[in-house]
């Protein structure tokens, strides 16, 4: 028998959860019990509070990692931008600092587990960098963050990569539920879901198989015109404005879910700039540093709180230095720091 275990956590959305909660039943009763669903939570049997007006969900069981079959995580429901506590981003931040992300870690392990997500549920992943390098979808409000994660995103309604399989915005819950019962049970199973449901699914499931499509958008043009404007911007030899950021700062970076306090190191040779930040005992090298007037902008790949790829845009005024880090949909953490003498 398939075990289905559907994930939930405080603020999970509903659709993303109960949609394909659904799908899965029907499985259940068509295929004469091949498989068993049920609401789980990396806590145990417990009331959850959705995102949507707080309304509760029971689940009846504890998540185990290790179950051969399918775990399907949703995402969140709540204000997309902001940093209010019952905003998507904080919502997320909070559930990649339960015990969650480690046991998902633990499923992907392990040889005949998928693990499943719809919507911000990759976000949840990605955030705890267990989805670096791999190809992966979430809601295309969250697919600029989920590639500062590290992932590749891949702008299709289902992705699949094996032993993940992602779908995109709230409704792609059901459409990965019946990808998910074609590939394990054939299309006659899904087919018979879809007209009960009076429901056709959407689009191509990407898959990295077969051959490599030619671009047919320029996307080797956009990236020697990106190339060119970041060389146009660093080597037009040292300015009085470049020597005002040489130097090592003492920074605060104030995050939704805590203060980072980080020692930048910043110098420039030959028109170009290099930085690093340190961290405890973490060094890590800025990622092209480039001046855009009177502002220094770089990328600086971060474990913590959480793995992100943080784009920093500074400014500075005598021995103060002021500005942001952004990643996709999260909110803007300002940064705020003093030359050390």
């Amino acid at each position: 028998m398939l075990s289905v275990q559907i994930v939930l956590f405080d603020g999970f959305d509903l659709l993303d959860a109960l949609a394909p909660y659904e799908v899965f039943c029907v499985a259940e009763m068509i295929t004469e019990n091949a498989l068993s669903v049920e609401l789980v939570t990396a806590e145990g049997p417990r009331s959850v509070p959705s995102g949507t007006n707080g309304l509760k969900i029971e689940a009846g069981g504890r998540l185990d990692p290790e179950r051969p079959g399918i775990i399907l995580v949703p995402g969140a429901s709540g204000p997309v931008e902001g940093d209010g506590p019952d905003s998507v981003p904080s919502i997320l931040g909070r559930t990649v600092h339960t015990a969650l992300p480690g046991m998902l870690g633990k499923a992907l392990e392990q040889k005949d587990v998928v693990v499943a997500t719809v919507c911000g549920g990759s976000l949840v992943l990605a955030m705890a960098g267990l989805l670096e390098g791999r190809p992966a979808v979430t809601n295309h409000l969250g697919m600029e963050l989920l590639g500062a994660t590290g992932a590749v995103p891949v702008p299709a309604r289902v992705v699949d990569d094996g032993n993940l399989v992602t779908g995109g915005g709230v409704t792609s819950g059901i459409d990965a539920a019946l990808y998910l019962v074609e590939r394990e049970f054939g299309p006659r199973i899904a087919y018979e879901i879809e007209q009960l449901f009076e429901y056709e699914r959407r689009g191509t499931v990407w898959r990295a198989t077969g051959m490599a499509p030619i671009p047919l958008t320029g996307g080797k043009r956009r990236k020697a015109e990106e190339q060119a404007a970041i060389e146009d911007g660093a080597a037009t030899g040292k300015t009085q404005q470049e020597y005002a950021f040489d130097g090592d700062w003492d920074t605060t970076i104030a995050t939704p879910v805590g203060k980072l306090q980080v020692r930048l190191s910043i110098v420039t040779y030959h028109g170009v700039v290099h930085g690093k930040a340190i961290q405890g005992n973490e060094t890590v090298d800025f990622v092209d540093p480039v001046l855009q007037g009177d502002k220094l902008a770089w990328l600086l790949k971060i474990t913590k709180p959480m793995r992100l790829n943080l784009k920093f845009e500074v400014a500075v005024d005598g021995d103060r230095m002021t500005g942001v880090a952004k990643a996709g949909m999260l909110p803007a953490s300002k940064l705020t720091g003093r030359r050390i003498p």
